[in-house]
């Protein structure tokens, strides 16, 4: 299973998921340019851009049954990473989006666009970046540069028509999450063929931190 994270969010976030598939699955967690390890690197602002980028990092990965789980930005990241695997005759097991609106729904986000002040008070309010992280200005003036370029890639994105996936599709979302409505996550059924179900849980925009064991729990179940 491949996790993508969350805009702001790095590989590590996923330690506790690859922890508690193994030794069943494997797990592999992408570390997006610009962040920890790859902070030198510049990066990518559009997630059409990172799709592209991570085709060619993943395809080697597909001689055995691959599955995908992003979660906010890293849904509509994982979506089109699939799309364009789909398109070379590949097809994931199953695809998990969370917290995250469905690619045919749209809103007028502009977070990107604020100052440095306007982009924190944000990420606070979604609490999903550590606080202790936020406090400490050094920290922060190092990791502001690649959250920015997440919330724009988020914001910016636009669906682009074309064939749906034929892969089950299970969407994830809490049921007090004030960047997903529950028709928005319904209507990731519209966007592939295959089975779809929707899984809601209690919490906000980062549900998944306090409600980990039923979502293990639905990825146990379906990947095995």
């Amino acid at each position: 299973m491949v996790c993508f994270p969350h805009a702001g969010g790095s590989a590590s976030f996923y330690f506790p998921v690859a922890r508690a598939l193994q030794p069943g699955i494997d797990v592999l967690a992408i570390q997006y340019p610009g962040r920890q390890d790859r902070r030198h690197e510049p990066c990518i602002d559009s997630i059409h851009g990172l799709a592209d980028a991570l085709v060619e990092e993943l395809r080697d990965w597909f001689d055995r049954p691959v599955s995908f789980f992003g979660h906010s930005m890293g849904a509509s990241l994982a979506y089109e990473v699939a799309r364009r695997f789909e398109e070379r005759g590949q097809v994931l097991h199953e695809l998990f989006v969370s917290g995250r609106r469905a690619p045919s729904t749209v809103r007028d986000e502009r977070v990107h666009l604020l100052d440095d002040d306007g982009l924190i008070e944000d990420i606070t309010r979604l609490s999903g970046t550590d606080t202790q992280v936020l406090g400490d200005p050094e920290i922060l003036r190092m990791i502001l540069p690649s959250i920015r370029a997440d919330y724009r890639a988020a914001e910016t994105y636009r669906h682009t028509p074309g064939p749906l996936l034929s892969c089950p599709l299970t969407a994830l979302t809490g049921d007090d999450d004030a960047q997903v409505t529950l028709d928005e996550a319904r209507a990731w059924a519209d966007h592939s063929t295959g089975a779809f179900d929707l899984k809601v849980l209690p919490g906000g925009h980062f549900y998944l931190n306090s409600q980990a064991p039923a979502v293990l729990s639905t990825l146990k179940a379906r990947l095995r």
